[in-house]
């Protein structure tokens, strides 16, 4: 797969071993720029301290703080500072330093300015770890947990990389493969936060990034755990200046590429993992800080080395992780700050940042391989009419199977006596419950499944899915804001919201995407950071409003049929009586536009118009689905995948195909969510995310093979087929 420029548009850093081809500036004028640099964030750090030890429930001054500094304060001050503020002072600082630092060696070890402890799912993997070993119920040391948190992340970390590649090969196929890692991985946290909620009680705002601290034990001793890794990687600085100039370059001079590499995503890791346990995964911090010092070497000559690089990106990470907690505070009070993690603040900030980066990333003019690459050209008609059949009775199967089983088993001969009016009470009452949760989940799989579909072809991006252009995080924002503040609310102000958010998300990723005519990389970096950003605002919603019953909001995003009535369908119903006709019509310029941009032009598709219409109505499908059942992962990008690789390429066939499949999904999701572990259930949302995980890697590392090696045989076969479909249908 074609992806973006891996950097932004500023120049690379000349090689520290070579001769410069341009006279370098005079030595003290380089050694100037830099000086005013550190002692620019070292100005900016103390100013921000010092306000951050203001900030509280208790009266503290400036000078309160600076006569404490000097050893000339008054006991009452002292004790404030000393007790609440300075723990969580120092917190900042360690946590931003190691993330900033860690991010810089992850961004130079793949060469991908995308790279960091978030899109490496390195802060997911850690967090899982460790909510593993608080349901376990073993009782570890700070220094044990620290090392549960390293060997979570740094399999995360190696996971992302093998599936992603090495070597700068795409901003959005790192940031995919790492959000899509991420997401199974928080998944799974959720499942065990809903099933074990007394012991994993407050990890939820935990696992937004929270800086307060009991005493200074904890910054002590993982403090000192970062202190160690940062020094190693310092001392590793030369040889990182090296392997990102590129590993021949490398290896001429003498370097082991594969062992630096290897060392420095251990050390990137352990500073990842020492940040995790001290202050739970804060986000994206460790993107922001060394891609914006990156962003001033050109300005700032000696500043892409690593022995400065590393310093100033540690700086940077700490400045930005204590004006965000300042900027919380005083947004929303010091009281309430206590409640509210930090890092949904830098998530928001990191976001727009995305946004930012996104925007002025190049982006490939290259045809890539349309994404049903592997998958066979097509199928005859007869071999198409079996797998259509056959999959009508799996669908079936699966909803006979659903109507059936749950914490209560019901015969064939029970739904027969419901239909005929003849059942007992048991019956009615189990089949009136029953019954819409088998409806909402076949609506939902079958609408997600066909909005992949037409996000996967219209982005030409193998990787993508409904949520990944914002929509889901939108809905779930708009519903989450309704549930939580307004609890009395009917079904239908839920939906209205839910509708709401998910258009606000789709108008604001597309408006910031237009910028080049809807490029589908840049669709998607900002669709992943609007994303983000949504689910930051969920947890400030949930934690402000009702921290004490986060497994209800947790529920319901991971995507439940909890409680449905036949009520609850009708959005989804509109929206697929709306939407499939549309589709239908549409089939051949989703077969085009699967292509390139190109080749429809010539056949006389408004590209730009036919984008809209097609991404217009996956948004409805998206919203109405999250409107009815919540978030659910996954069936946007199993679905089509399995449909194409089923029926070929042709949406004629995987239209349907796919939304059989995604029916199937859902409902077996659903069925086994309530059956497993009955009388206690399992979201769907979070069954299919499990359950789609692994199919996920394997996608991957098919894709990341496909991507590494030319395909320009298989890109014009691709056309040809497309202008014969688009010829004879």
């Amino acid at each position: 797969m074609a992806a973006a420029t891996a950097t932004p548009q500023t120049p690379a850093p000349r090689p520290v071993s070579a001769a410069p081809e341009r006279p370098e500036p005079a030595g003290p004028r380089r050694l100037g720029r830099l000086a005013m640099v550190a002692i620019g964030l070292a100005v900016l750090i103390g100013v921000t301290a010092v306000i951050h030890l203001t900030q509280g429930t208790a009266q503290v001054s400036a000078g309160d703080v600076l006569r404490w500094a000097l050893g000339r304060g008054d006991d009452d001050a002292s004790a404030v500072v000393l007790a609440s503020r300075l723990p969580r002072l120092l917190a900042a600082v360690v946590v931003g330093a190691a993330l900033g630092a860690a991010g810089a060696a992850m961004q130079s070890v793949s060469r991908n300015v995308m790279a960091s402890p978030d899109t490496l799912a390195v802060n997911a993997g850690a967090h899982l770890a460790l909510v593993t070993g608080a349901t376990s119920g073993v009782a570890l040391p700070l220094l044990g947990a620290a090392g549960v948190a390293f060997v979570g992340g740094l399999g995360a970390a190696a996971l992302v990389l093998a599936l992603s590649g090495l070597g700068g090969t795409g901003a959005v196929r790192l940031v995919l493969a790492g959000s899509a890692i991420a997401l199974a991985f928080q998944a799974l946290t959720s499942t065990q936060i809903i099933l074990f909620a007394e012991e994993t009680r407050g990890l939820f705002a935990w696992g937004s990034g929270s800086l307060g601290q009991n005493g200074l034990d904890g910054v002590r001793t993982l403090g000192l755990v970062a202190a160690v890794a940062f020094v190693a990687l310092l001392a590793l600085g030369r040889k990182l200046d090296l392997v990102f100039l590129g590993d021949d370059h490398a290896r001429m001079l003498g370097v082991n590429v594969r062992r630096v590499r290897v060392g420095a995503v251990m050390l990137a890791v352990l500073l990842s993992a020492a940040a995790v346990t001290l202050a739970g995964p804060i986000g994206f911090v460790g993107l922001a800080a060394p891609a914006l010092v990156r962003l001033a070497t050109s300005a700032v000559p000696g500043l892409h080395k690593h022995a400065v690089l590393l310093p100033v990106s540690a700086a940077t990470g700490m400045l930005l992780l204590l004006a965000s907690d300042v900027m919380l505070r005083a947004a929303i009070g010091a009281q309430d700050a206590l409640e509210v993690p930090t890092g949904v603040i830098t998530t928001i900030f990191g976001a727009l940042f995305l946004i930012a980066l996104a925007r002025r990333i190049r982006v490939s003019d290259a045809v890539r391989e349309p994404p049903a690459a592997g998958a066979r050209g097509g199928v005859g008609r007869r071999r198409y009419t079996v797998i259509l059949t056959t999959l009508m009775v799996l669908t079936v199967a699966a909803m006979v199977a659903g109507v059936l089983l749950g914490d209560t088993r019901l015969l064939l001969g029970d739904v027969v006596n419901w239909l005929s009016g003849q059942a007992g009470p048991i019956v009615t009452g189990v089949m009136d419950t029953r019954l819409p949760r088998v409806g909402a989940a076949i609506l939902a799989g079958a609408s997600l499944a066909l909005a992949g579909a037409v996000i996967q072809a219209v982005s030409r991006n193998p990787l993508a899915e409904p949520g990944i252009i914002g929509v889901a995080g939108g809905a779930g924002l708009g519903a989450i804001f309704t549930i939580t503040l307004v609890p009395l609310a009917g079904f239908w102000a839920m939906a209205g919201m839910a509708g709401v958010g998910a258009g606000l998300a789709a108008f604001l990723v597309f408006a910031l995407a237009a910028r080049g005519g809807f490029a589908s990389d840049r669709l998607v970096l900002i669709g992943v950071a609007v994303s983000a950003g949504a689910q930051a605002l969920i947890v400030v919603v949930i934690t402000l409003s009702d921290p004490w019953n986060e497994v209800k909001a947790l529920t319901w995003l991971a995507g439940s049929t909890y409680g449905r009535s036949f009520e609850h369908l009708l959005p989804m119903s509109l929206a697929l009586l709306a939407a499939l006709p549309l589709l239908y019509s549409m089939r051949h310029s989703l077969d085009l536009l699967a292509v390139d941009d190109h080749t429809p032009r010539v056949l006389g598709v408004d590209v730009p118009r036919a984008r809209m219409v097609l991404l217009a109505c996956a948004v409805v499908l998206t919203g109405a689905s999250v409107a009815g059942v919540g978030v659910i992962t996954f069936v946007g990008l199993v679905a089509p995948h399995a449909a194409r690789a089923l029926v070929g390429r042709r949406h004629t066939r995987v239209l349907p195909v796919a939304a059989l499949l995604g029916a199937t999904l859902v409902c077996a999701a659903d069925t086994l969510g309530r059956t497993v572990i009955a009388p206690a259930q399992l979201p769907a949302g979070l069954v299919t995310a499990i359950v789609g995980a692994p199919y996920f890697v394997w996608l991957l590392y098919r894709t990341r093979t496909t991507a590494n090696s030319p395909r320009r045989r298989q890109g014009w076969r691709a056309r040809k087929q497309a202008l014969q479909d688009a010829q004879f249908p």
